[in-house]
């Protein structure tokens, strides 16, 4: 099958570094291409070197000074465009997905999805980029707000949804009238090989400039650290670690770059004594199961109250008892791999660390071996009790450890909830309109998402996504989040004889 996904996407043995559509080099460092799946070589990239990178950037800045004056609306065709043509390459795209990272093949065929629904929002954001007409204070004055393209964006992905994250800034970059760089992540870089191979065709066709569209797959000096510190990007959109995230925000801002920041989640969700626990349960197990525990929006932490907590966690077992762990391409198995063996080492620490600290693990947490399993990267989902004052609890660790907190009353779990420094999505569920009203107001939760009887994955991308504090604020994919991407203009006109000066300030030059 590999060898069918592969050839379907038009990937081959070795795939350069760097590109803007038919010119392709790569005179960097070789890149080993290896499937958590079973731990084979799905390719080689031959990376980008820092001249590769100048030669992509020039391309970028050239086209975007072609790009930006297409109308906004003609802009928005061709994103229609592209949007077909990943319906086109839906299963296959999918698919590589699954092999390249492990998600299971729905989540891989949903990801694409996601590029897909993006895409159909910005062709309808394409005719809505409103700015404000304002009455101005003095006489026979015209005042308003437009917005202008940016110039070329830079856009830095994470693994864990290795093309969906880059479509959610390029889709509404390209209808703002801005050019993408996209470094993807060195641990899936074929999906994003694919996915430009697939965009830059259907740019082609349209007799458009090269360079609007741009890949550079990179080490971090040679590629990374030019693309931060490049003062002709004026917008860097980073997802990834806090660690990473504190770099780029430090090195873009010192020259007064732009960032839009989506870096760590430490997800919970209150289980409350009004719950309704059909709803619940599967909530949790997908926020917490779903990608390997892998997702930014992964659920980390359940705190629920102490009258319901045995009975939650006696449903939680059961539930995880029945998930089958394994060939994430086969259509019966509900988890896949974590990305490497690494991953596994982590998350075997944080569990070691749990039991030092006096906390209990329930089920779960075992390394499996055997056929596939040889590949040292898949595990049992683990459940584990805790106490919200383990250092450990604070932290994210990305893999598919679910923490359980006791409560007494609901202000003591809010508290809970919002004593971490992240704030990326949150939930809780409840029958009880006080319970869920105080979580949503000024009083619950910190993050930046927050859900009322659904879990803290699956966000829609017609709302904004982002989070507050170690999230790092950034906003991207709906509402108005196109408004990162644009730079705002306050145009005021003195259609009238005079010229009335602020703050009553008169020049007599008679």
């Amino acid at each position: 099958m590999e060898s069918t996904v592969l050839k379907q996407l038009d990937i081959a043995d070795v795939e350069a570094g760097a590109g803007t559509g038919s010119w392709r080099a790569g005179n960097g460092p070789g890149l080993a291409v290896i499937s958590p799946v079973d731990g084979r070589k799905l390719g080689d990239i031959q990376c980008a070197d820092r001249n590769d990178y100048e030669q992509v950037m020039v391309r970028a800045e050239t086209a975007f000074l072609e790009w930006r004056k297409a109308p906004a609306p003609k802009r928005g065709d061709i994103v229609r465009q592209l949007g077909n043509a990943l319906r086109e390459h839906k299963k296959d795209l999918g698919a590589l997905v699954s092999m390249e990272v492990g998600k299971i093949r729905a989540e891989g065929e949903g990801e694409v999805q996601e590029m897909i629904d993006i895409a159909d929002f910005a062709v309808g954001q394409s005719r809505m980029l409103y700015g404000l007409s304002m009455h101005s204070e003095r006489p026979l004055h015209r005042m308003y707000e437009q917005w202008h393209p940016l110039g070329p964006v830079g856009v830095i992905s994470a693994f864990n949804f290795p093309v969906a994250v880059w479509s959610w800034n390029a889709m509404l970059c390209l209808i703002a009238g801005d050019t993408v760089i996209w470094k993807p992540s060195s641990k899936a870089p074929l999906s994003a090989v694919a996915v430009m191979k697939i965009m830059w065709k259907v740019l082609a066709e349209n007799g458009l400039p090269e360079g609007i569209l741009n890949l550079v797959i990179g080490d971090r000096e040679n590629v990374g650290e030019a693309l931060l510190h490049d003062p002709r990007i004026p917008l860097v959109s980073a997802t990834g670690s806090v660690r990473m995230g504190r770099h780029v925000g430090e090195v873009v801002s010192r020259r007064l770059g732009r960032t839009i920041l989506e870096l760590g989640g430490n997800n919970g969700i209150v289980v409350t004594p009004s719950a309704d626990l059909k709803l619940a349960v599967p909530g949790i197990v997908f926020g917490a199961v779903g990608t390997a525990g892998q997702r930014c929006t992964s659920t980390r932490r359940i705190i629920v109250h102490e009258s319901i907590k045995e009975d939650l966690v006696d449903r939680l077992v059961k539930a995880y008892r029945q998930v089958k762990v394994g060939d994430p391409l086969k259509e019966d198995t509900l988890m896949g791999p974590l990305i490497d063996p690494e991953a596994v080492s982590t998350m075997h620490r944080a569990l070691e660390t749990v039991k030092s600290r006096g906390g209990v693990i329930r089920y779960g947490g075992e390394l499996l071996s055997g056929g596939i399993y040889d590949a040292g990267t898949y595990v049992t989902p683990c459940i584990c009790e805790a106490t919200p004052n383990m250092a450990i609890v604070k932290e994210e660790t990305f893999a598919p450890i679910l923490y359980i907190i006791p409560y007494a009353d609901l202000e003591e779990a809010v508290a809970i909830h919002n004593a971490v420094p992240q704030g990326l999505s949150s939930a809780i569920f409840t029958t009880d309109l006080r319970e869920y009203e105080h979580f949503l107001s000024f009083m619950g939760s910190d993050c930046g998402i927050a859900n009322v009887n659904i879990g803290t994955s699956g966000a829609e991308i017609g709302g904004a996504f982002g989070g507050e504090k170690e999230t790092g604020g950034g906003r991207e994919s709906g509402s108005d989040a196109w408004k990162a991407y644009m730079r705002r203009q306050t145009c005021t006109i003195n259609w009238s004889r005079e010229l009335p000066l602020a703050q009553g300030i008169r020049f007599d030059l008679d």
